[in-house]
């Protein structure tokens, strides 16, 4: 075994220099100030803090800012009355659909059907744009004449191309119509729908399933547009500046066999859909029905 000069084993003296060097190094990491002190080491009187956390960050939860809460949706400008009070003669219904939320309010007999007359047009022009694949200019030209201004010739072309009452079974499954039917003899204007179903297929329209996502918001912009006599009903409940945004395809006619005027109208607006309809005695003619589909619209509608 080597030695010093004095005896001491050189090993010894080894093991000994490097057990101090040890205690010096981890004094000098607990030293404060020190640059070798350990920065994860607690100080005196001072808690570890997380190494993720922002040593200003509040601890209370109290201190925390909340949440925004988010905004209520806005009401629909409808609200369920009874209407025994307004003196109208015959039979009415109506309905009015949450698009949002698909929640239907109406009168107690909504799922009550009558005949559509020239209300089914939105349908029959929106079943034809979903079908083909690019309508020519002219056919577009057509599809205004029968949505702006009601024209029974070229409505009666379209629904003879779309296979007659197969085009009304599509509308029964396409916008899922509960109440409605294909009419007996076939024919378009003898459409059996209600006021609940009259408001189904206004969201069907609003939504893109009628007429599909290329051509809804040309059908929707023609239905703003209607003009002449076409144009009465529930959007005339509105104030003027709302008028223009609301989609409408209304229906009227008067069934000699029935000895009845069938009125009806159909409108779409930004956050809800409506359908009214109206059967009466014949003799009281056309305007008796769209003056009435105002007044009822109007008896319904909340405003601020």
């Amino acid at each position: 075994m080597a030695r010093t000069k004095r005896g001491v084993p050189t090993g010894g003296l080894v093991l000994v220099a490097v057990m101090l060097i040890g205690l010096v190094a981890v004094s000098l990491r607990l030293l404060p100030g020190s640059p070798f002190e350990s920065r994860a080491a607690a100080r005196w009187g001072e808690p570890t803090a997380p190494a993720d956390r922002a040593t200003g960050a509040p601890t209370d939860r109290r201190d925390r800012p909340s949440p925004s809460p988010s905004p209520s949706p806005k009401p629909l400008p409808f609200a369920a009355q009874d209407l025994d009070d307004l003196g109208i003669e015959g039979w009415y219904s109506w309905s009015v659909l949450d698009r949002r939320t698909g929640e239907i309010i109406g009168s107690d007999n909504m799922d009550e059907t009558s005949t559509t007359a020239s209300l089914i047009k939105s349908w029959i022009v929106a079943d034809y744009l979903r079908r083909t694949a690019t309508p020519s200019d002219a056919k577009l030209a057509d599809a205004t004449k029968i949505i702006r201004d009601s024209d029974n010739t070229r409505t009666q072309q379209f629904y003879n191309s779309l296979g007659g009452s197969a085009s009304i079974k599509r509308l029964l499954s396409t916008c899922d119509l509960t109440d409605s039917s294909v009419a007996s003899d076939g024919g378009w204007s003898r459409t059996n729908l209600s006021p609940r179903d009259t408001a189904r297929l206004g969201a069907c329209i609003a939504d893109g399933r009628a007429a599909g996502p290329e051509w809804t918001e040309w059908l929707l912009d023609e239905m703003r547009l209607v003009r002449g006599t076409g144009d009465f009903g529930i959007r005339k409940a509105f104030p003027a500046a709302e008028r223009k945004t609301i989609a409408i395809k209304n229906g009227w006619v008067d069934r000699t066999r029935e000895q009845e005027n069938h009125v009806n109208c159909l409108a779409i607006g930004d956050t809800w859909t409506m359908g009214v309809m109206l059967r009466y005695p014949i003799e009281k003619g056309y305007e008796y029905g769209m003056q009435n589909c105002q007044k009822i619209t109007a008896a319904l509608l909340v405003r601020p």
